[in-house]
C-alpha cells in the first residue's frame, strides 16, 4: 500500500520505518512547521501537575529543574510516549481527545487548591484552561510553540505523487487539514483522491477536507496507524 504521512519528520520518522518494514511504500509530505516561542521562566515546584495537549509542548519546554514524578496529563498516546521518553513517571493519557482529557483531570485531581500548569501551542482546538477554571481549578497556561504552514512543495515530488497517488493519507490536525487543501489546490491535485482513504483525527479535522472526493474517511487517534492499515 502507498501511504502518505503528513507530520513533521521528527514526529513520524519511526512510523515511516515501521511501514517500510511491513512492505508499504511511504511518502512524506509535512504540512506544518513547528516554531518554538519564548516564554517566561517557570518555577515548576509551584505546580501540582502538568498538562500537555501535544508532544510539541513537551519537546519545546525547558525541563531543567522539573520534578518528573509530578503527575502529568497527556491528550493521547503519542504525547504520552514523548512524556515517558523525557523521563516523566506518573503519566495519564486521554486517548487523543481533549474532552476526555478534561474528564481524566476531573477524576484524578480532587483537590481544587492544586495548581495546574497547562503547556500548549499557540492555537488549540479547545479552551481546556477556561473549562477547568470554570470547574474551580487554579490553572496557568504557557504557550511555547507556534505552527506555520508549509507553503511550497518540491515539483519533482508533485510529479511522482501524480503518477502514484497514495491509497491512504493521514492528517493529524485542523491546521494540517486546511493546509493540505491549500496545497493541493495550489498544485492542481484536487481531483486525484477518489481512490484514497482519508485518516483524520476527529470530525473538525476532516470537515475542511470534505470538498475533496475520498474513497472513505476514517477517524483515528495517534498510535492507531498500523492497526488501521492492517484493517484496510
Amino acid at each position: 500500500m502507498h501511504i502518505l504521512l503528513t507530520r513533521p519528520i521528527e514526529d513520524c520518522e519511526n512510523l515511516i520505518v515501521r511501514f517500510g518494514n511491513l512492505g508499504h511504500t511511504v511518502s512524506h509530505l509535512p504540512l506544518i512547521k513547528i516554531k518554538n516561542k519564548k516564554y517566561n521562566s517557570i518555577n515548576f515546584s509551584e505546580y501540582n501537575c502538568f498538562i500537555f495537549t501535544s508532544s510539541n509542548a513537551i519537546k519545546n519546554l525547558n525541563l531543567d529543574g522539573i520534578n518528573k514524578n509530578t503527575d502529568c496529563f497527556c491528550v493521547g498516546n503519542a504525547t504520552e510516549k514523548i512524556a515517558l521518553s523525557f523521563g516523566f513517571q506518573n503519566v495519564f493519557s486521554a486517548e487523543g481527545n481533549v474532552n476526555n482529557l478534561k474528564e481524566l483531570i476531573l477524576q484524578n485531581i480532587n483537590n481544587k487548591d492544586s495548581k495546574l500548569l497547562y503547556v500548549s501551542g499557540e492555537i488549540v482546538s479547545s479552551d481546556l484552561d477556561r473549562d477547568l477554571i470554570k470547574e474551580g481549578y487554579k490553572i496557568e497556561r504557557i504557550v511555547n510553540y507556534s505552527v506555520e504552514p508549509v507553503e511550497t512543495l518540491n515539483l519533482d515530488f508533485i510529479e511522482k505523487l501524480k503518477k502514484n497517488i497514495p491509497e491512504t493519507v493521514f492528517i493529524y490536525s485542523q491546521n494540517s487539514g486546511k493546509n493540505f487543501l491549500n496545497l493541493i489546490n495550489k498544485y492542481e491535485l484536487v481531483d486525484y483522491w477518489m481512490n484514497t482513504n482519508l485518516m483524520c483525527i476527529g470530525e473538525k479535522t476532516s470537515s475542511s477536507l470534505n470538498v475533496i472526493k475520498w474513497k472513505k474517511i476514517f477517524f483515528f487517534n495517534p498510535g492507531e496507524e498500523e492497526f488501521l492499515i492492517n484493517r484496510l
